[in-house]
């Protein structure tokens, strides 16, 4: 249990606290302070004089009205762009953050690809393949009909999408892999007439997936 000085120096002169973010960082940092002191951050002086500070510099910006409007254009952008196709074309090579990102949302992208194509949330198995840092790495839907593969990256760019049929078959090279661009993965039930068009699927493919997922 100890406290320092610092956040209530801080408080008392905050002018080198110039951003948003430069005095977010401050308040945490006065909060974190308070836990090791074992202190109420709710009532602690510092930290009450820093988030009026951080009012303060809000308030030099765009009224409310103004800034749900902005929020509600980005909110619409992104459904026209979302994150996944911009990580198709920056690439996520050595960046762990957008990695992630691409393995979550390219996770739920591959469900909704799956209900397009009428497979059942237990008839498939779904999981993801990180690799090396430097790659992508990958995310495999799987029946047993059906394998579906995600990656991103230059060798891949716009065929982020192999899809073929799994299970039995009679060439020894294997069913021929078929490829869509990540593009092509926000219109779902589009995607999916083509996928059953180009794997000749008449029916259903919720059939029992290989593993549990």
């Amino acid at each position: 249990m100890f406290d320092v000085a610092f956040r209530h120096q801080q408080a008392l002169d905050p002018s080198a606290l110039t951003t948003i973010p430069t005095t977010i960082h401050a308040i945490e940092k006065a909060i974190e302070d308070c836990r090791h002191a074992g202190l109420d951050a709710n009532s602690d002086p510092a930290i009450v004089l820093l988030a009026r500070h951080l009012a303060a510099i809000c308030a030099a910006r765009p009224d409310d009205t103004v800034l749900r409007g902005t929020c509600a254009d980005r909110v619409a952008a992104l459904r026209r762009f979302p994150p996944l196709l911009s990580l198709a074309i920056r690439g996520v090579a050595y960046d762990a953050v957008a990695k992630e990102r691409f393995h979550i949302d390219g996770r739920k992208a591959l469900r909704r690809l799956a209900a397009a194509l009428d497979v059942a949330p237990d008839a498939f198995d779904i999981h993801s393949l990180p690799g090396e840092v430097s790659m992508a790495g990958e995310i495999v839907l799987r029946t047993s009909d059906l394998h579906l593969e995600l990656t991103i990256g230059r060798l891949r760019e716009g065929r982020e999408l192999l899809y073929r049929r799994a299970g039995v078959t009679r060439d020894p090279a294997g069913p021929p892999n078929h490829y869509a661009a990540m593009r092509e993965l926000i219109d779902p039930e589009r995607l999916a007439r083509r996928i059953r068009r180009d794997l000749e699927l008449t029916a259903p493919v919720a059939l029992p997936a290989l593993m549990t997922a």
